[in-house]
C-alpha cells in the first residue's frame, strides 16, 4: 500500500495546523483536531484489518461505530505534524462496542490522541445530527476571544452580537452565532457534554477562560 504520510489528507493537515501555530492560534502544544474521514481518503494507504493497539473511550460513542478518524496526539507540537505526522497524529477507527479506538496508524511511541477525545467525539455526534456533511472539529486558543470572555458577560446573544459587531465579514463567517460554555475543567466528559448540547444550535463554541 502507499505512504500515507504522502497522503493528501496528511499534506493538508501539515499546512493548516503549521499556519495555525504560525499564527499563535495554537501555541506550544495547545489545541486539537480531529477530522472524520471518508473511506476513499485512507483506503490506498491503510488496512482496515491491521489494528495496531486499542485505546479505550471513557463514555459510550457507539454512536460513531465504524466511522474512522484523524486525530492529533496529546501533547504534541502543531508545528511538527508537517515534518512528523505519525508520531504526532493517528488514524482510529471506533469500535463496535463504542468503549474503544483501533488504532490504524500513526500515534508512534505509544502517543494517545488529545486529553480533550470526549469533547472531539460528543461534538462529532452533535453536528452531525444537524449536518450530515460535517467532518471537521478544531480547538484552538485565538489571544484576544479568551481575553474576551474575563471581561464580557458569557451569554450566547450578547457575545455573538459582540463578535458580529467587530467585523462586518463575521456575520458571513458565522451566521448562526457562536455558543459559550463558561469555565469547567477541561478534558472531562462534562464539558463535552455541555459544547455538544450547544452545537446542536450553532458550529462555533467558545470555552471561557480557556
Amino acid at each position: 500500500m502507499k505512504e500515507f504520510e504522502k497522503s493528501k489528507v496528511i499534506e493538508e493537515l501539515g499546512e493548516i495546523t503549521s499556519n495555525m501555530y504560525r499564527l499563535g492560534w495554537n501555541e506550544r502544544n495547545g489545541g486539537n483536531i480531529s477530522w472524520l474521514l471518508d473511506e476513499e481518503m485512507y483506503s490506498d494507504y491503510i488496512d482496515p484489518k491491521n489494528v495496531k493497539r486499542t485505546i479505550p473511550v471513557e463514555f459510550d460513542a457507539g454512536e460513531l461505530k465504524g466511522k474512522v478518524f484523524l486525530i492529533t496526539g496529546t501533547g504534541k507540537y502543531f508545528k511538527d505534524i508537517e515534518k512528523h505526522p505519525a508520531e504526532n497524529v493517528g488514524v482510529v477507527r471506533i469500535a463496535d462496542n463504542g468503549k474503544e479506538l483501533e488504532v490504524l496508524w500513526g500515534f508512534e511511541g505509544n502517543t494517545r490522541p488529545t486529553s480533550e477525545l470526549p469533547t472531539h467525539l460528543m461534538n462529532h455526534i452533535a453536528r452531525l445530527k444537524v449536518d450530515p456533511e460535517h467532518r471537521v472539529v478544531m480547538h484552538c486558543h485565538p489571544v484576544n476571544v479568551i481575553a474576551m470572555t474575563f471581561v464580557h458577560e458569557q451569554d450566547d446573544k450578547a457575545f455573538t452580537l459582540s463578535l458580529w459587531g467587530t467585523c462586518t465579514e463575521c456575520v458571513l463567517v458565522f451566521p448562526d452565532g457562536v455558543g459559550v460554555v463558561p469555565w469547567m475543567p477541561a478534558g472531562t466528559n462534562a464539558i463535552a457534554e455541555a459544547t455538544a448540547e450547544k452545537l446542536h444550535d450553532c458550529h462555533i463554541v467558545i470555552w471561557g477562560q480557556h
